[in-house]
């Protein structure tokens, strides 16, 4: 048993691609960020290419995965008890953003240490639309949005204490494809919600914002309930997103037109010595 690593994001997907896709919920940062470094090159997350590592059980079965992309701490998926140790043997790490269990684990071997982020991941069960639903309606987001959406995007980073370096590609790179839906209501742009590409029959729904001043009316569980019926319609199979756990507005929303709660997982960083 042991960890291999790469940075070149073909070998590790034809590696470990399918025991990615065979827990896609579980495994769901994993395969969007490898999609993301597939089609925007090895640097897309930052100035150093990846760190790309799979743990083999004696029979070659790949049972554990992570991906690195600095200055990001790295982020893993399921990874089995057992292959916790020979990583932190094998691997200077001093963050990690994994399943509850898994990060805490980890985290014990560092002499202090904080908690970052709390962050609850949810799958669609029986989509229930808002109602009576909001005033206004959804569309696909356009080229004349590009400059307020960025905005948003950046501010969503903020809030949720993400990196919003990446705002211009995210904007640009969703609304290319039309997996960018905004809310529109009066004739003014009230709310997004984002959608992934479909990855192992399962897409991420993400960045749902709403500028303060257009809150507490219904906007952001219309647009996410739009932006989810559609993933379902166009045949994903598992519709998920993630929450921040501080934040008891966001949870109540999703709970409410139908999501379920999967697992949590943690970002924690090792505080220097």
């Amino acid at each position: 048993m042991t960890w291999n690593f790469t940075d070149d994001v073909d070998a590790f997907l034809a590696t470990a691609g399918p025991s990615l896709a065979a827990r896609p919920a579980e495994n769901t940062l994993l395969l969007t960020i490898t999609a993301t470094l597939r089609s925007e090159g090895p640097l897309a997350y930052g100035p150093e290419p990846p760190v790309l590592g799979w743990w083999s059980e004696p029979d070659g079965e790949v049972t554990g995965a992570l991906v690195h992309t600095p200055p990001f701490v790295p982020v893993l998926g399921t990874v089995p008890a057992e292959a916790l140790g020979p990583l932190a043997e094998t691997v200077a790490l001093r963050g990690v953003n994994a399943d509850r269990a898994t990060a805490t684990a980890l985290s014990a071997r560092w002499p202090d240490h904080r908690v970052d982020a709390e962050h609850r991941l949810y799958r669609l069960g029986t989509l229930v639309p808002p109602c009576p639903a909001p005033a206004g309606g959804p569309r696909p987001a356009g080229s004349g949005d590009r400059e307020l959406l960025v905005g948003w995007v950046r501010a969503f980073g903020e809030e949720t204490g993400q990196s919003g370096t990446r705002a211009e590609q995210i904007v640009d790179t969703y609304t290319a494809r039309g997996g960018l839906t905004v809310w529109e209501a009066d004739g003014a742009v009230v709310s997004m919600a984002g959608v992934s590409r479909k990855i192992a029959d399962s897409v991420r729904v993400s960045v749902v914002y709403t500028p303060p001043e257009h809150r507490g009316r219904g906007y952001a569980a219309a647009v996410t309930a739009e932006v989810s019926g559609a993933a379902r319609a166009e045949g994903a199979a598992e519709v998920l997103l993630f929450t921040d756990l501080a934040n008891p507005t966001s949870n109540g929303v999703y709970l409410r037109i139908g999501y379920e709660a999967v697992s949590d997982r943690l970002v924690i960083t090792a505080v220097p010595e």
